[in-house]
């Protein structure tokens, strides 16, 4: 029921974005990013969910708690890069927003190369 309420919500923010256009275009950034705000909003129990789900994955088995904590990181660059991004978009700086992505996925890779190492560490090791 979640995703229909959010979906009802973005498609009335686009619609009344439209509808703006044309007679108050300085509003449509502001009801962008008002609609992205609100959508942040009701994905905080989301992320709560999430946050549970990977403490009892950590408890469960033996895994490092700092590999924890790096897919969380990447979870929330990806999710703030993509938020950013897209209301950089939609204000009419598309450049800036693609800039944000790179920088994004750049911040991710550099975040994942301990977790690649120590498994291309573990690989070596079964190898050997």
């Amino acid at each position: 029921m979640d995703i229909l309420r959010i979906s009802v919500l973005g498609v009335s923010g686009v619609l009344l974005a439209i509808f703006l256009k044309d007679r108050a275009p300085e509003y449509v950034s502001l009801i962008s990013l008002g609609i992205g705000l609100v959508i942040l909003g009701l994905a905080v129990g989301k992320i709560g969910y999430l946050f549970d789900s990977l403490e009892q994955l950590r408890e469960s088995l033996p895994v490092d708690g700092s590999y924890v904590t790096t897919l969380l990181k990447m979870i929330g660059i990806t999710y703030i890069g993509q938020f950013a991004s897209g209301i950089c978009k939609d204000a009419g700086y598309g450049s800036t927003g693609t800039q944000i992505e790179l920088f994004c996925r750049l911040s991710v890779m550099v975040l994942s190369m301990p977790v690649l190492l120590a498994l291309l560490d573990t690989i070596q090791g079964f190898l050997t």
